[in-house]
C-alpha cells in the first residue's frame, strides 16, 4: 500500500501554438488502502491526471510523490486498467497477463504462480488458455484487472474500466472489483463518468470542474461495504454528488387541455 500525494499539480497542451491549461493547482492526498474515485465532465482532465500518475507525462507543474519519492517515468509499483481491455488476440489470457512480469525479477516458476493466483482472484481460473475472441467483453476486462495487479503495485489506477460494458456486467465487475480492493489493501483511484459507480466504490469522490480542471469538492463516503444502492443514505451521497454538475430540475410535465367526450372517434 502506498501513500499518493499531489501538490500543487497543473498541466498545459500546446494547441494551435497557444497554451491550454488543462490541470490547475490540483492538490490530494490519498492515504494508503484508500479507494478514491475522480469524477467530471468530458474535458475536465480526469484522464490527464491519471497519465501523470502513472509516468506517462513528467511535463507539468508542482509535484507527485508515492512515499515521499517523486514520480519520473512509468514503475511497476503503479499499475493501470484503461476502458478497452487492450488484450494481444494472438496471446492466451495467461499469456496477456504475464505481459506484466517481463521486467520482474521472479522466476518463471514464481511468474507461473503469479499469475495462476492473479486469474484465480479475479475469477478467471481454467481460461489460462483461453484466447481474448473467446471471452465476454467482461471476462476480457477481468484479464486487464489481473494484469495491472500481477505485479502487486502499491497504486491501481483504474480509467473508466467498465465503460463500454452492458449495465448488469459493469454492476457485476463493480462488486468484484470491491471484493479485490478489500482482499487486496490496495490503494486505488477510478476514474469515471458515473456516480452512481463512484459512491458504491470509493471512500472518497473527487469533484473535478473543467477548463481547467480543479478539484471544486472532495465529497466523503461514510457507507460500510458492501453498499445497498437503493439506501437512502447512498442515494442522498449520489444526489449530492450529482448537483455539482448543476443538472437542472425535471421538466414538469405537460397536462393536455380537456376535450369534450364527443370529441374522440373509437376504433369500434
Amino acid at each position: 500500500m502506498s501513500t499518493l500525494s499531489l501538490n500543487h499539480v497543473g498541466k498545459q497542451y500546446s494547441v494551435k501554438g497557444e497554451q491550454l491549461d488543462v490541470l490547475d493547482d490540483i492538490n490530494l492526498h490519498i492515504q494508503p488502502g484508500e479507494f478514491v474515485a475522480i469524477v467530471g465532465s468530458s474535458g475536465c482532465g480526469k484522464s490527464t491526471l491519471l497519465r501523470l500518475v502513472i509516468g506517462l507525462d513528467d511535463d507539468y507543474r508542482g509535484q507527485i510523490r508515492i512515499d515521499g519519492e517523486k514520480i519520473s517515468g512509468t514503475s511497476l509499483d503503479r499499475g493501470i486498467v484503461f476502458q478497452e481491455h487492450r488484450l494481444f488476440p494472438w496471446l492466451t489470457v495467461e499469456q496477456n497477463v504475464g505481459l506484466a512480469l517481463e521486467n520482474s525479477p521472479l522466476s518463471n516458476d514464481e511468474k507461473k504462480r503469479t499469475i495462476a493466483g492473479h486469474l484465480d482472484l479475479v475469477g478467471l481460473k481454467g481460461f489460462e488458455t483461453a484466447y481474448p475472441y473467446q471471452l465476454s467483453g467482461g471476462m476480457s476486462q477481468r484479464v486487464a484487472i489481473a494484469r495491472g495487479l500481477v505485479n502487486r503495485p502499491g497504486v491501481l489506477l483504474l480509467d473508466e474500466p467498465f465503460g463500454a460494458l452492458d449495465a448488469l456486467t459493469r454492476a457485476n465487475l463493480q462488486a468484484e472489483l470491491r471484493r479485490i480492493w478489500e482482499q487486496e489493501g490496495i490503494t486505488m483511484i477510478l476514474v469515471t463518468h458515473d456516480v452512481e459507480e463512484a459512491t458504491f466504490l470509493a471512500d472518497r469522490i473527487v469533484v473535478l470542474q473543467p477548463r481547467p480542471g480543479r478539484i471544486k469538492r472532495v465529497v466523503p463516503v461514510p457507507l460500510p461495504h458492501p453498499r445497498n444502492r437503493a439506501d437512502p443514505a447512498f442515494v442522498a451521497i449520489k444526489d449530492d454528488v450529482l448537483s455539482e454538475f448543476g443538472h437542472a430540475p425535471r421538466p414538469q410535465l405537460i397536462e393536455p387541455l380537456p376535450r369534450p367526450f364527443g370529441d374522440y372517434v373509437f376504433a369500434w
